[in-house]
Order: structure tokens, then C-alpha cells, then sequence
């Protein structure tokens, strides 16, 4: 009886949750789509835009073809949640191309493509930079961020802002990724009562969904390439110090980085290449100027020939394993050398990583809060955290605070055991990958990014325990790039690529060989649940 009784709870929560998350979010800042052609966006790649502008199509409709997906998806039919706000001078920005377009003076091959950002990277644009927190729905600081600044000189199109796991998910140990106050619960377009993951959940399910041509994430670890694998896209987490943090809503300055998210490896080199600059204000980024190129001039079909690939086959599920044995048929069969490896062993580098993450976010965040719009009342961690408590009913209805807790009560990087844990966790990343590329004689490892998406459980929170390919390469600051290997049960998951620090050329070609042989990708369907039923067996 009192088994069954805490079944029952636990099902009237579930229902209450659920219901909660169902409720109708914030309207999107209205927008009338007029003009004389809307032309089809979906599955459109920088490349086919590039084509419609030059023939004729110009900016301006395509930037209104996809507003109008995101109005008719976004908080209608599939309810994705993956946009928090449109940018009210997209238009504006789009007839500005299409007049540098008729005057034949283009700045670059972004010129008039719209690209959505994660909402905890500010614009300039009339909107704010949340991170997904009511504490920061004032944040209008009217400024790039020196990425954003990037895209915007080559002519991009700042479509919007994404929705994403609130603080960047560094707020609670039983987080529910994907879910913020301000921009209620992302949904995954393969299934929509699967997480998107995170933290980019948005810009995860976004692209996916062909909100745009492609957008930006960020990763601490696993942002930027766990909501790419579990929706069906190419993300690349770069080597920590080739794109500034700079007006970037913290976590950790030791692996924080912005990152490209796209449908294909070229669009993210694309994305990559003018991404990648030198920030004053970002030492880290001192040396970023000597790796400015065009990534994708020398992506070939035939990038994988000859290349000694390091393998580790970590413990996964069956139909998983099935998955990745296929991945590696094709890379073999597209002539790279695979060698096996064993991953060494890293005890402690978790623990220590999650350390200096706690007291990084006390004061990269204190730091950013000081500095956000005057509007901005929370201007410090333990303000935020007093905003918490007091708005509980719409801050905290899921999930609590606990790492916020933590990381308020400490000293920051002056805490005593800051710079050794930095130093373990980092020697061990590092020494982990470089003995593995080592022992195989390889310059690329490559394993799979994640499994597939979980059910979203806002009573339980993430319920992912399986392997995954971020840690290593996030604490180390070294580069992965995840790339789709189709579905395992209707779900993507993605094969990472992954190398020393500014290897990104290396695993670009590699994992573009892998795109074009193995052509793994499927488009999203939309469906209610992958759990059963003849839609989904046919999905299989």
C-alpha cells in the first residue's frame, strides 16, 4: 500500500509538472510576413541561401520565411520553445545585405544568412541577454559580444535569441536540461517529450528544426556538443582561445568557449571560421589571429585517407554499439587507419573539474553581474541566489539551487585549493587524450558523443548516466567536433571527432569525409514519443 502510494504521488507530480511546462509561454514580439514570396527554408544550407540571393530571393523574404517557421512552430504546433526572442531589427538588418547585395560591396559569405544566438550571449539588438533567468530579463546592455561583432561584419543576420538550460545548467546537480524561467521547457524535434540536452538546448532544437541556417551554443562541458548529438547536428566546442568570451554570461574562464551548431560540417566551418578572432579584453585569445582561414575552402570527400585514427569504444547499450561499429566501417572503408586504445585512467578529474568550476563561477559571474545593464538589479551570485529564494514559484518550480548554494559560500579562484584542482583536472584531461592519440600513433580519437535523449523528467531531472565525449576535451581546452550517425530508435546520436589544441582543420576534414560517406543524418519528424506506435516503428 505505501509503495503504491508513492507511485501515486509521483504521478500527480509528473501530471502537475507537465501541465506547468504546457502552459502558454510569453508571446514572441508579433511579426507580419508580407511581401510577394515566402521561399522554403527548411533544410536550406548557407550555401543554398547564398545560391536563392544571388538568383534573385532576396534577404529580407528569406529572413521572413524564417520568422514565419519559428511563429508557426516555435509556440505553435510542435511548441519547440527553442527561441526566447526575435530580434524586432532583423529586417532591418536583412534589407541593409540586400542593398550591399544590389551595390555589389558584400562583406563576407554570411552576408544576409540569419543565424540565431544562445540567449546568454549579448547582442546589441533591442533585447535582452537572459541566460535564461528572470534575474537578467533587463539585461539590455546594448553591445556585441566581440563574436557576435564577427558575425556581424561579415553581413550575418542576427535572427534571435535561443532558449537554454537556465545559468547555462551550472545552477543544480538535478537540473532538467533545456528548461529556463524565461523560455520554459526546449523540446526535442525527433521526439517531443525527449530533452534537447544542454545547455544550447535552443539552439540545439532550433537548427534542427531549420529556425535558421545555423546558430551559435557555448560549452563549459558538453553544451555545445551533447544538444548537436541528441538533435541530429554538426557542433563544434573549439580549442579554448580561438573565439572570445567576452560579454558572455560565465561559468569558467578555464573552458568556457562559444561554438558553431549547424546541419552540415560545412555550415559550422563556416560559422567557425568567422567566429575566430583576438579579444583584448580576452588574453586567452591572444594567439587566435594566427588561426583565421577559411575552414571549409579544403573540406574533401577524400579527407579521410590515410588518417590514423585513435578508437576508444567505451561501454554503451547494444543497437548503440551497433550505431558506432557502423561509423567506423565507413571511416574505414573512406581509407583511415583505426587503431584501438584504452583510455587511461583519470580518478579524481571529475571531482577536481568540479571545483574549479564552483569557485570560476563565483567570480567570472560576480565580475559579469557587476558589469551587466543598470537595470540589471542581481549584481552578484549571492544576489542571484537572493533573487532565487525569492521568486521560488517561478524560479526553482523543479529544481533547486544547489551548486549556486556552493558556489556563493565559496572564496572564488582565492579559494586555497582553486589552482591545484585546476592542475590536476587539466593534467589528467590532457595527459588522458595525448596518450591515447600516443599509443595509437594517431592525430584524431574519435568515440561516441553521447547516447540518446532521455525522456524530459521535470520530477527526477536528467536522467543520463551513460558515457560521453565531452569531459576530456572541456577540461583539457582542446577541440570536439560531433558529428550525426543517424538514429538509434528513432534518436540521433553523434560521433565525435576529437584532437590536440587547434586541430580543428584536421577534424573538420575528417568529419566532413565521415558526412559525405556515411550521409547519417535524418531530418526531425516532429513525432510525439519514440516509445511506440506505427509512426514511430516506421520512423526506425
Amino acid at each position: 500500500m505505501t509503495g503504491t502510494t508513492k507511485l501515486g504521488e509521483i504521478a500527480m507530480r509528473r501530471l502537475a509538472a507537465l501541465l506547468l511546462l504546457a502552459a502558454p509561454l510569453p508571446a514572441l514580439a508579433e511579426t507580419i510576413v508580407t511581401g510577394p514570396r515566402i521561399p522554403m527554408v527548411e533544410e536550406q544550407s548557407i550555401d543554398d541561401l547564398r545560391l536563392k540571393m544571388a538568383g534573385g530571393i532576396s534577404s529580407e523574404e528569406i529572413t521572413r520565411a524564417y520568422i514565419a517557421r519559428i511563429e508557426a512552430m516555435d509556440r505553435k504546433g510542435p511548441t519547440l520553445r527553442a527561441v526566447i526572442a526575435l530580434n524586432p531589427d532583423a529586417i532591418a538588418e536583412a534589407q541593409a545585405s540586400d542593398a550591399r547585395r544590389k551595390a555589389k560591396k558584400l562583406l563576407g559569405p554570411l552576408d544576409g544568412v540569419p543565424i540565431l544566438i544562445k540567449d546568454n550571449i549579448e547582442t546589441k539588438d533591442p533585447i535582452a541577454t537572459t541566460a535564461g533567468s528572470l534575474a537578467l530579463k533587463d539585461n539590455r546592455t546594448g553591445r556585441d559580444a566581440p563574436v557576435v561583432a564577427l558575425l556581424r561584419a561579415q553581413g550575418a543576420v542576427i535572427l534571435g535569441k535561443t532558449n537554454l538550460s537556465e545559468w547555462a545548467n551550472i545552477r543544480s546537480t538535478k537540473s532538467m536540461s533545456g528548461w529556463s524561467a524565461v523560455g520554459g521547457l526546449v523540446r526535442n524535434p525527433y521526439a517531443l517529450d525527449r530533452t534537447a540536452c544542454g545547455s544550447s538546448s535552443g539552439t540545439g532544437a532550433g537548427i534542427a528544426a531549420s529556425f535558421a541556417a545555423a546558430g551559435l551554443g557555448t560549452e563549459t562541458d558538453g553544451s555545445v556538443v551533447c544538444p548537436s548529438s541528441m538533435n541530429g547536428l554538426v557542433g563544434l566546442k573549439p580549442t579554448v582561445g580561438l573565439v572570445s568570451r567576452s560579454f558572455v554570461v560565465p561559468i569558467s574562464h578555464s573552458q568556457d568557449t562559444p561554438g558553431p551548431m549547424a546541419r552540415s560540417v560545412r555550415d559550422a566551418a563556416i560559422l567557425f571560421s568567422a567566429m575566430i578572432g583576438s579579444d583584448a579584453a580576452d588574453p586567452a585569445t591572444a594567439d587566435a589571429g594566427k588561426y583565421r582561414k577559411d575552414y571549409a575552402a579544403g573540406l574533401s570527400a577524400g579527407g579521410l585517407k590515410g588518417v590514423r585514427i585513435a578508437v576508444y569504444r567505451p561501454d554503451v547499450p547494444a543497437l548503440e554499439k551497433v550505431k558506432f561499429e557502423e561509423a567506423l566501417a565507413v571511416l574505414k572503408a573512406q581509407g583511415a587507419v583505426l587503431v584501438d586504445v584504452t583510455r587511461p585512467k583519470t580518478d579524481g578529474m571529475g571531482d577536481a573539474e568540479f571545483d574549479v568550476l564552483k569557485f570560476e563561477l563565483k567570480s567570472d559571474l560576480d565580475k559579469y553581474l557587476a558589469a551587466a545593464a543598470p537595470a540589471v538589479k542581481a549584481r552578484s551570485l549571492n544576489q542571484v541566489v537572493a533573487f532565487d529564494t525569492a521568486n521560488a514559484g517561478s524560479e526553482m518550480p523543479y529544481f533547486a539551487q544547489e551548486i549556486f548554494d556552493m558556489a556563493a559560500k565559496s572564496k572564488g579562484v582565492d579559494e586555497p585549493t582553486y589552482k591545484a584542482q585546476r592542475e590536476k583536472s587539466l593534467a589528467a584531461a590532457k595527459g588522458a587524450i595525448d596518450t591515447m592519440l600516443k599509443d595509437a600513433g594517431a592525430t584524431i580519437l574519435v568515440q561516441p558523443t553521447y547516447g540518446p535523449a532521455w525522456l524530459s523528467d521535470p520530477v527526477y531531472g536528467d536522467q543520463y548516466n551513460g558515457p560521453s565525449s565531452s569531459e576530456l576535451p572541456a577540461i583539457s581546452g582542446y577541440p570536439n567536433l560531433t558529428v550525426p550517425m543517424g538514429l538509434v530508435r528513432g534518436l540521433p546520436v553523434g560521433l565525435s571527432f576529437i584532437g590536440p589544441a587547434y586541430s580543428e582543420q584536421a577534424l573538420l576534414n575528417a568529419g566532413y569525409a565521415y558526412e559525405q560517406a556515411s550521409k547519417a543524418r535524418a531530418v526531425p519528424r516532429y513525432l510525439p514519443s519514440v516509445d511506440g506506435g506505427p509512426e514511430v516503428e516506421a520512423a526506425r
